[in-house]
């Protein structure tokens, strides 16, 4: 093993600590996070390993880093380095391994590029020490410092995902959804960076995030399927990083976008149930309540009544308890009773009772929503809930302001919402119900409104 050490064969030293160890050699490949075939093939030298994947397998073995050398004593020409360098103990890289790891022979039968096509590989030797090895100018230090990926990288992901979130307030979804999916790109990246470190269960939530919130502004934009593949991207991710309440946040969101966007109350109620098996009975309730309101919203889609009622009220519950004073990351305010109201309102919509949404709503709003594309929302179901109540003139207000807030922020879901409630409407037709088709018009013809 010494010896296989001193000149990095490194099947040798995989096989001889699969020996050590008692594993068989399915074992090693999952203790390496490798499949067993890749693993066969570098532990029969038809697999060549770049010097990144010698750290990593070291890193997976705990053998230390220091103890691997291309080269032994007077080893050094043939094994591509240097003497008396340290290839892998991060001090020195060798400045030329194009041909010094290669025989007289072999060396002539370099062609003209430079490469040698027909040369067969030393099995002894798998780890490849052409310059492709060693791309990209690693510097000194190792493994983390090559990757880019330190304590610091999560913290700074979810910090540019947060002030993306705040941006959606004041800016449209077009307008940030690119730079969104840019940051979900990014964050891939540093969490394949992260593989076998012990900042990936952290760069896991980071990459969770910055997918949901993409998921929420394609779906902003009617995007669909694009919403729905960054959701499930979300929910993967949280499960990767082991964060049990992260896991329920984007199932809830997921569950949301399928009730209230996709018109799925059914596929919405499923993923509210496998949300409250994987949160459990005693989590915050925060937590609690937020479900037991989404699962509310999809209750009264499907046209139960009863089992939404008592949604509401186990919710109501859950926020007066005393533990519900601070919320649990990812939740960024408390879950409280006017949000449990706004809850109650668009359940009275769907359930065609407009009198108790229209009291429900007015609790509801009594503090201003901060976002206005979100108060552009909640006005197209109070819009609903007066239509309802026989309020034409006071619905199609609120839907007209909806409808501006929507066309200022380029929100299809907003545009979308008012649309909905006006096929909905089945009543007189109003002046006021005139001027709101006619802008509806103007916004697919494109011709601006005279007058």
């Amino acid at each position: 093993m010494a010896a296989a050490l001193a000149t990095c064969d490194m099947p040798t030293v995989i096989e001889g600590v699969r020996s050590a160890r008692g594993w068989s050699q399915g074992e090693l490949a999952q203790a390496l996070t490798y499949s067993q075939s890749w693993v066969s093939r570098v532990v029969n030298g038809q697999q060549s390993l770049t010097v990144s994947q010698v750290h990593d397998l070291a890193r997976r073995l705990d053998i230390p880093l220091h103890l691997l050398r291309f080269g032994g004593a007077g080893g050094a020409e043939a094994s591509g380095v240097e003497r008396g360098s340290g290839a892998l103990d991060g001090t020195r890289e060798p400045d030329d391994v194009g041909t010094r790891g290669l025989g007289r022979g072999a060396r002539e039968e370099l062609d003209g590029t430079g490469r040698n096509p027909s040369r067969r590989r030393d099995p002894a030797r798998s780890v490849a020490t052409g310059p492709s090895a060693l791309t990209g100018g690693r510097p000194a230090g190792g493994y983390e410092g090559y990757h880019g990926i330190n304590e610091t990288t999560a913290p700074a992901l979810r910090s540019i995902t947060g002030g993306q979130r705040r941006m959606d307030a004041t800016s449209p979804a077009r307008h940030l959804l690119p730079g969104a999916v840019a940051h979900v790109h990014l964050a891939e990246r540093m969490l394949g960076n992260a593989r076998g470190t012990a900042f990936h269960t952290e760069l896991s939530a980071a990459a969770s995030e910055a997918s949901g919130f993409a998921a929420w502004l394609s779906a902003d934009l009617g995007d669909m399927g694009s919403a729905r593949m960054h959701y499930r991207t979300a929910v993967v991710r949280a499960r990767q990083a082991g964060m049990r309440l992260l896991d329920v946040y984007m199932l809830g969101s997921l569950a949301a976008f399928e009730i209230d966007v996709a018109e799925d109350p059914e596929l919405g109620l499923g993923l509210v149930r496998e949300a409250e098996h994987v949160l459990g009975p005693t989590a915050h309730p925060t937590a609690r309540a937020w479900l037991a309101c989404i699962g509310a919203l999809a209750h009264a889609g499907l046209g139960d009544r009863v089992s939404a009622a008592r949604s509401i009220r186990r919710a109501e519950r859950e926020v007066d308890s005393p533990d519900n004073a601070q919320p649990p990351w990812p939740w960024v305010f408390a879950f409280d009773q006017a949000k449990v109201a706004g809850y109650r309102a668009l359940v009275g919509v769907r359930l065609r009772s407009p009198h108790d949404a229209r009291a429900a709503f007015a609790e509801a709003v009594a503090p201003a929503p901060r976002n206005v594309k979100q108060s552009a929302l909640l006005k197209v179901e109070l819009a609903s809930a007066h239509a309802e109540a026989g309020d034409v003139d006071e619905a199609f207000r609120l839907a007209q302001e909806a409808l501006t807030t929507g066309v200022r922020f380029d929100s299809e879901r907003v545009v979308g919402r008012v649309r909905s409630f006006r096929r909905r409407y089945q009543g007189p037709r109003a002046h006021c119900v005139e001027d709101l088709d006619d802008r509806l018009s103007s916004l697919v013809t494109g011709i601006p409104l005279s007058g």
